[in-house]
């Protein structure tokens, strides 16, 4: 479907499945964090799934291909929500993602709870105190918790999701005991969880984590991903992660 684009936006295809996505580079495009994230989160034929700050869809719009499912994206910010459906219109999936604009704190006033058996979010990283402020709005709300606090994301993913659903995340290394108490709080259990260094000589500096609702404890940390090799290019295991 032919879709109209506004000012400064632009169109990038998806590698593996062709799809194409509308961005805004003065506003806020997706990042290696989405796909890690979609790289990382397992879905099966015939779930349903909520992508918790869709922004401008990246993460339906990458995983999309891969089976059989049904996404529903919550987006707060008109501008990148706009941007998401009109993606959505002119990859003719209509009837496979659906996005909501509105506060996923109100998530419950679109969605039944316990109704998802997956739940996705790459989240604002930083508090409201925490790092510079970006004057660019969008990019500020992506990245600094002004509408959503980390305890917002886990309480409604929790919420979200039926008896052993599956919550993804991508956040940072130095939350993650926030992050702990918090899955611990809503009854999400820690199953998976891979640290990401940007090289093998740094520290870590984004961690992915899988939660199961109402689940046994026991966790299982993956080997790291490394992003980069000493050349400056993209590891083995990095390009397969865009490759999907």
């Amino acid at each position: 479907m032919e879709v109209v684009l506004k000012a400064d936006e632009r169109v990038d295809v998806l590698k593996k499945s062709g799809y194409k996505i509308i961005q805004n580079p003065k506003g806020f495009c997706f990042g290696v964090d989405a796909v890690l994230l979609a790289g990382f989160s397992k879905v099966r034929r015939g779930e349903t799934i909520c992508d918790l700050g869709t922004g401008n869809g990246a993460l339906p719009l990458l995983m999309a291909h891969r089976s059989q499912v049904q996404f529903f994206g919550v987006e707060i910010q008109k501008n990148a929500a706009d941007m998401a459906m009109r993606s959505v219109l002119m990859n003719d999936l209509s009837e496979k993602i659906q996005i909501v604009q509105g506060d996923l704190k109100d998530a419950f006033s679109f969605f039944e709870k316990n109704a998802f058996a997956v739940v996705l979010s790459n989240p604002p990283y930083m508090t409201i105190d925490c790092g510079k402020q970006n004057p660019c709005d969008l990019k500020n709300i992506a990245r600094h918790e002004i509408f959503c606090t980390l305890d917002d994301i886990v309480r409604i993913a929790s919420g979200l999701l039926n008896s052993h659903g599956r919550f993804y995340m991508i956040h940072r290394p130095e939350r993650l005991q926030e992050i702990l108490c918090a899955f611990e709080k809503y009854n999400l259990s820690v199953k998976r969880m891979r640290f990401v260094f940007p090289s093998i000589d740094k520290s870590p500096t984004m961690i992915l984590i899988e939660g199961v609702k109402s689940a046994k404890k026991g966790v299982v940390v993956e080997k790291p991903l490394v992003m980069y090799q000493p050349n400056g290019e993209y590891t083995e295991e990095m390009r397969e992660f865009f490759a999907f």
